[in-house]
């Protein structure tokens, strides 16, 4: 394709109106230097402010920043996937559109992907203005996920990353629709480094990943990668188990050999039956979660639903399968 851009950036959307502006004038300046034939995607994610305004209004104004918009929120890691599926560029770059990813960082991934790399993650060093207890768990996370995960995970690292035309194409063919894609990026392999960077603080709104959204990408990350909560769930098995053995020899021994000693009695019952009743829960809670997964996989659905697209054209990437008969192009 003699037209092919060389970069694609791909940013999820969700009520960042007062992002956007800066956004565009940045990266526009940034293109004009490093790879003028570039196109950026902005992806709606359902938005309720006058994002998609906005970008239709940058469009407009410069035909390099296209634009999807989904029919509701789907949530990040679907719009990112969106946004993946309609990219042609040779190199493909995924950010945030809150400027905690730096735009200027994008002349450092381009330059790994021209040495030869065919993944390069950009690599947290410092989170400027984030409270301490989010910087902690975010530590925590990342090195528990790399010990359970079944591939390696770089700790410290988002979705803020560059990937090859050819991982891009790979990722697209992926059918699974809970999709964690920093470690889908992962599982793929290929020739992948880092570029280490200073997160920066949110350039204006308010935070959208909320701790509740963060917990549930957390626990998607780890259940996707990873069979280890199964067996976790044989653990506590074998472990109640074998304290019920040990409780069952304890009152043998105290009947025999202190038929007169006052046993704890209730206390002793009520708790056993929570202890039990409580590992039961949480082995039946991870179970779900697997079986969840396996139920959302069966069911086939698309992975998301477009009504508006402008500047693109949609590929033909099988497994994912959007929905564009209602779709609006502009």
């Amino acid at each position: 394709m003699t037209d092919q851009p060389e970069c694609s950036i791909v940013i999820p959307v969700y009520n960042e109106q007062e992002n956007l502006p800066e956004i565009h004038r940045r990266i526009a300046a940034l293109l004009d230097q490093l790879s003028p034939n570039s196109e950026v995607i902005f992806v709606d994610d359902g938005s309720r402010d006058c994002s998609l305004e906005m970008m239709r209004a940058i469009h407009a104004q410069d035909a390099r920043f296209r634009y999807v918009s989904l029919a509701r929120n789907f949530g990040h890691q679907i719009a990112v996937t969106a946004g993946l599926y309609y990219t042609t560029g040779q190199a493909v770059i995924v950010m945030d559109a809150d400027l905690q990813d730096p735009p200027e960082v994008i002349a450092a991934l381009l330059q790994k992907w021209r040495e030869g790399y065919q993944i390069v993650y950009a690599r947290r060093v410092r989170r400027k203005q984030e409270r301490w207890l989010k910087r902690v768990l975010a530590y925590w996370f990342y090195r528990v996920i790399r010990v359970l995960a079944e591939v390696d995970i770089p700790p410290d690292t988002g979705d803020f990353c560059l990937m090859d035309r050819r991982v891009v194409d790979v990722l697209n063919a992926m059918p699974e629709r809970n999709r964690y894609l920093r470690g889908l990026r992962a599982w793929v392999g290929f020739r992948q480094t880092d570029v280490a960077y200073d997160r920066e603080p949110r350039f204006a709104g308010e935070v959208k990943y909320t701790f509740r959204k963060s917990f549930a990408l957390a626990v998607n990350g780890i259940v996707s990668l990873s069979r280890a909560p199964l067996r976790l769930a044989t653990y506590f098995g074998l472990s109640a188990a074998g304290l019920a053995m040990l409780m069952v020899v304890l009152v043998i021994y105290w009947r025999i050999y202190y038929p007169s000693a006052t046993l704890v009695g209730y206390a002793i019952i009520t708790a056993a039956i929570f202890f039990f009743g409580a590992v039961q829960l949480i082995c039946l809670g991870i179970l779900g979660e697997y079986i969840g997964r396996i139920y959302e996989e069966v069911k086939g659905r698309p992975l998301f639903t477009v009504q508006e697209v402008s500047g693109v054209l949609p590929v033909s990437h099988e497994p994912i399968r959007p929905i564009h008969s209602a779709a609006r192009t502009v």
